[in-house]
């Protein structure tokens, strides 16, 4: 089922997310809606708080469009080592119609669950390393403008604003 993402500055975007206890078939359900939902929104990551679900769950694909989908799904995802320095534009499906660059680590490795329970750990580059960073980001509350210079940030605010208020 599509969910709605919810938009900035939605309070839920803001809050931490608490940990999975258990993988039953309501997480699997999560995963499944959150996958159609991104693929709906033609994304590249989406994290639960995205779609009003304060719980550590992300799913990304970056696959590209003429490549067959490969869906990362990962509960309780940690990133236990970083390295490497990158900048590059970030949007994101609940800030629609913005982007900016974004300072992220360039390599990270992600330790986390799969559906079945099982723990897996991703080394990860390039556009993977960059939406791992950014869908853990969202379980932590944090936005990629969360990242910009405060001036960058007020102006994105004010810039925002305008957009929303003119529809």
């Amino acid at each position: 089922m599509i969910r709605t993402i919810l938009t900035y500055p939605d309070p839920v975007l803001k809050k931490k997310s608490t940990p999975v206890p258990v993988i039953n078939d309501k997480i699997r359900e999560l995963v499944r809606d959150m996958a159609e939902t991104m693929y709906d929104a033609q994304g590249v990551g989406l994290a639960a708080p995205q779609i009003g679900v304060s719980q550590r769950v992300i799913v990304i694909d970056v696959s590209q469009k003429d490549e067959k989908p490969e869906l990362i799904v990962c509960i309780n995802p940690v990133i236990v080592h970083s390295e490497g320095e990158s900048f590059e534009e970030e949007g994101c499906l609940s800030i629609p119609k913005y982007a900016a660059n974004v300072h992220r680590h360039e390599h990270v490795v992600v330790k986390g669950l799969n559906l079945d329970g099982a723990e897996l750990t991703y080394h990860a580059e390039g556009l993977l390393a960059i939406a791992f960073q950014h869908e853990i980001d969202h379980l932590d509350g944090i936005l990629f403008v969360d990242h910009l210079s405060p001036l960058k940030r007020e102006m994105f605010r004010k810039k925002y604003r305008r957009a929303v208020e003119e529809g």
